[in-house]
């Protein structure tokens, strides 16, 4: 099996790189970095309000950019029949679905931690800070991109499934949140073992929930 779940792992990556399947790599890191850059201009260039209220404002930008590959990451291949084939040859929805969240995650996390340099410039971040944030981002972004697969997988089969994908993945990533900005504002990096667990969680978990959503939307 290790055989055909690194050609879907490829095959996904690429597509989710060049926007086949959505909005590209290029797209998030845009939108990522245009909030961190927009956000002194409507508080003012006020250092101390930045150093204090930055990080937070970072974790806000990536789980919205987290949204952005959303749209298409299930819905073209159930389309096409993707999944379809795929079962005829023996490999079931979730062996695909775990190859899917890892290209998701690979597609975006790595570029959002790295643009956390850049971000932590542009809103005056100490060092400190900034490896928190960073931490917190590796931790983080697996979940994000869990309950974004597993959203994409419920809401595949919708007409308005897009809009309603970014309505749903912002409060169930909250807990993720929560803890990820929480290490920030407390200094406590152990605040984000919470953030790691919930994320590891979610990873295990979203294979399984998106491999049933996408069944189900077939039979339905």
């Amino acid at each position: 099996m290790n055989g055909p779940f690194l050609t879907l792992l490829r095959r996904d990556l690429r597509n989710l790189l060049t926007g086949a399947h959505g909005s590209g790599a290029i797209l998030p890191l845009l939108f990522f970095l245009s909030i961190a850059m927009l956000y002194p201009f409507a508080v003012g260039p006020n250092p101390t309000l930045l150093a204090k209220t930055g990080g937070g404002i970072v974790w806000i930008a990536a789980l919205l950019a987290a949204i952005l590959p959303l749209d298409g990451l299930i819905s073209r291949d159930l389309e096409t029949g993707f999944f379809d084939q795929f079962r005829l040859r023996g490999i079931s929805e979730e062996w695909v679905c775990a190859a899917r969240l890892i290209a998701h995650w690979l597609s975006f996390g790595p570029l959002l931690i790295l643009a956390c340099i850049p971000a932590a410039a542009l809103l005056g971040l100490e060092r400190q800070t900034v490896g928190l944030l960073m931490l917190g981002l590796l931790a983080g972004t697996p979940g994000l991109a869990a309950v974004g697969l597993m959203i994409a997988a419920l809401t595949a089969s919708l007409r308005s499934g897009a809009a309603l994908a970014g309505l749903m993945l912002v409060p169930l990533a909250l807990p993720i949140l929560i803890f990820g900005a929480g290490a920030l504002a407390r200094s406590d990096p152990a605040t984000l073992g919470f953030a790691g667990a919930i994320s590891l969680l979610l990873v295990a978990v979203a294979p399984f929930a998106a491999g049933a959503s996408i069944r189900a939307a077939r039979e339905g």
